[in-house]
């Protein structure tokens, strides 16, 4: 006798379904686990070179190639599964303060409040953030270009010193002709090391005009506290540092990757390096949660990833 037809020939009387239902409905979740577990290992396959990658950006990343396997999925159910399987990311939180103002050079005035970015190389921001290491606090000095989101340099070093900074913006500038450097408006906060003559004496000698925030707002160099967050956050965070040499090395990976592999929500999910050979405005992919009246400030910046 076979039990299981009987049990199944009960159940269609009992709850109204058809012995094909039944079976099909098994099929079905047999190959939603398959999806699944494809899905999963894409996810996988992606976050080892992006670890911390927000859910968003690896949906973009994926999604060719789950195309080409005939998977089905949209970006919520992508979020879904990341969470059933514990995958989403929890952002860290941790502030050193890097910034003093009180200092005697001059304080540039903020030349951006209205400026809308349309191109690259039209305005690159500054900022310097630090790096927890298993060698002790590290310090990170970032050049951006605000229109594609490029780091167009960086530097890595044990102290605050000007000199680490000038490194971060000779990098940047070598990318660049003098011609177009005239054209561009270089950004930061008011701290010692963008005041210094050494810094604005390089600048200078570009003739790239100089703009600084004129308070302690974040607001005020939004792209750039934003691009460090992501360095940090997505790349830096899970690595073991055990000296300067290795931190180097880490964060010229990681640069790398952010600039060739990583879309970006205010450059309609291209990587910087796509966006930066492009002009015009870019759509954007977030939504502003900042009150109205600071949304020119922020100069076509994301509050997310």
């Amino acid at each position: 006798m076979n039990y299981p037809n009987l049990h199944i020939r009960q159940l269609e009387g009992a709850l109204g379904f058809s012995r094909q239902g039944y079976y099909q409905y098994w099929q079905r979740q047999a190959g939603q686990i398959n999806h699944d577990e494809a899905i999963l290992g894409l996810v996988k396959k992606a976050r080892k070179d992006h670890p911390r990658m927000g859910g968003k950006k690896l949906y973009e990343l994926i999604k060719e190639e789950l195309i080409g396997k005939g998977i089905k999925t949209g970006r919520d159910l992508l979020f879904d599964l990341l969470a059933a399987n514990r995958l989403l990311i929890r952002r860290r939180r941790r502030r050193v303060r890097t910034t003093f103002s009180g200092h005697p050079y001059r304080k540039y005035p903020n030349l951006i409040k209205e400026l809308i970015v349309e191109r690259p190389n039209q305005l690159w921001v500054s900022d310097i953030t630090y790096w927890f290491t298993q060698c002790g606090c590290l310090y990170i000095s970032f050049v951006t270009d605000a229109y594609s989101k490029r780091i167009m340099g960086y530097c890595v070093a044990p102290t605050l010193e000007a000199v680490h900074c000038k490194t971060a913006l000779q990098m940047a500038l070598k990318k660049i002709n003098r011609r177009t450097a005239r054209e561009l408006i270089h950004h930061s906060d008011r701290g010692i090391q963008y005041g210094s003559a050494l810094y604005i004496g390089l600048l200078d000698a570009y003739h790239v005009q100089i703009s600084m925030t004129e308070t302690g707002d974040p607001l005020e160099n939004a792209i750039a506290e934003r691009v460090n967050g992501i360095i940090k956050n997505e790349y830096l965070a899970h690595r073991a540092v055990y000296s300067l040499a290795q931190a180097e090395l880490v964060l010229e990976q990681a640069v790398f990757l952010y600039n060739y592999k990583r879309p970006h929500l205010s450059c309609d999910m291209l990587v910087p390096d796509q966006a930066h050979q492009k002009e015009g405005k870019l759509k954007r992919r977030w939504k502003n949660y900042y009150p109205q009246n600071q949304e020119v400030v922020v100069v076509n910046n994301e509050n997310r990833a």
